[in-house]
């Protein structure tokens, strides 16, 4: 078996993903999805692609590094063109379970859980006070997730200073302060809740936010300072006893090695589809286990980038929670042929079906291309 195509198609999301399909001269395929690969994602897929056609499917991770090593110069360290790779990685593995008649995690080492439960971003729309969050909170915790994550850094809060200088005022403090009670409040003790601060503050501005959340027992405040400085993201996790989560802007195991040799953090949170695959994933999630540091990554992709970070969390002993973030895109159910559908009381329940275990619907993926572009051209 040889592959013969690779083909690229870009679907509404959270921006826009990126899904792949292989093809082979035996006539079987394999899809796959990327996600924040920017607008030339398809034409770096093409090029990547092209140097693994001819070859066998079945060495995923030869192909990998042999896509990856050939542009050690054009940035294959980070960025774009490791997301592009994930993309193609995550079709191979697809293509070689079909192939051999097994689910991707059954190929990455077997599963350590049937269901990997997921949190789900959430936001309160145009309203973001306490109380609309809280009835946000209350929404979903009905929906069946016990896990929630809601954004704590507003650009647009009157209460900001400076555009550039990301300090926290006195008055975002409490704010914040204030939205985190009310969530708390509404679902009670028992609702694992995140926070999330996109990496926007200056260390002493995270660490005072963190220690101001202590009383409402957090499940994690994410990047609470940008990840490009792993000794201030330490020094905020060591200033606190709110867990620290991190890692979803770092890339592959060299991206995350400073992060855990430091213990900068107490949760990681690669994202799958974009900084890694899943191979690489399960990689980073045993250097994690050395440390004792819990895996919980992160995820703003469809259907089949969701499944695929299923697959590697259900491989790893110390998978904490996924995230979902596709609550007011309700197309997300659309793109794939699921019956029942994939998330049920806030997990994903994996099967024993080949491969990912589910199909694109590729007529739901045609209604919502990129304008100008076409399905799988």
């Amino acid at each position: 078996m040889k592959i013969n195509e690779i083909r690229t198609a870009e679907v509404r999301g959270h921006g826009y993903s990126c899904f792949v399909r292989i093809g082979t001269d035996a006539g079987l395929v394999g899809m796959g999805e990327c996600i924040h690969g920017g607008a030339g994602i398809q034409q770096i897929i093409a090029e990547l692609g092209s140097l693994i056609l001819g070859e066998d499917p079945m060495n995923v991770e030869r192909l990998y590094e042999k896509m990856r090593r050939a542009h050690v110069f054009n940035g294959a360290m980070a960025g774009n063109l490791v997301t592009a790779l994930t993309g193609i990685e995550i079709a191979l593995w697809d293509l070689v379970g079909r192939a051999v008649g097994l689910p991707v995690y059954a190929l990455l080492g077997g599963k350590f859980r049937d269901k990997v439960r997921l949190y789900a971003d959430c936001h309160a729309g145009g309203d973001d006070s306490p109380g609309a969050n809280a009835e946000k909170a209350v929404e979903v915790v009905e929906m069946g997730f016990d896990a929630i994550k809601f954004d704590l850094d507003d650009m647009r809060s009157p209460d900001k200073k400076d555009a550039f200088n990301h300090t926290v005022s006195r008055r975002e403090l409490d704010r914040m302060v204030a939205k985190v009670a009310a969530i708390r409040d509404a679902v009670g003790p028992y609702v694992d809740v995140a926070m999330d601060l996109h990496g926007r503050y200056d260390a002493s501005s995270g660490a005072r936010i963190a220690q101001a959340l202590e009383p409402f027992d957090l499940m994690w405040l994410e990047e609470p300072v940008p990840p490009e400085n792993i000794d201030a993201m330490r020094e905020v996790k060591t200033s606190t006893r709110t867990p620290i989560c991190a890692g979803e802007s770092l890339y592959l195991r060299w991206g995350f090695r400073d992060l855990l040799e430091k213990q900068a953090v107490d949760i990681i949170m690669p994202d799958l589809p974009k900084c890694c695959g899943l191979a690489e994933g399960k990689k980073i999630a045993n250097m994690a286990e050395i440390y004792y540091i819990p895996f919980a990554p992160h995820n703003v992709c469809g259907p089949l980038g969701t499944v695929a970070s299923a697959h590697c969390c259900a491989a790893v002993p110390n998978f904490l929670v996924l995230e979902w973030h596709w609550l007011e895109r309700p197309h997300w159910h659309d793109l794939v042929v699921a019956d029942p559908p994939l998330i049920q009381n806030g997990a994903i329940t994996l099967t024993d079906k080949p491969g990912l275990g589910v199909e694109l619907n590729l007529e739901a993926a045609e209604k919502y291309l990129r304008p100008g572009t076409r399905l799988f051209a």
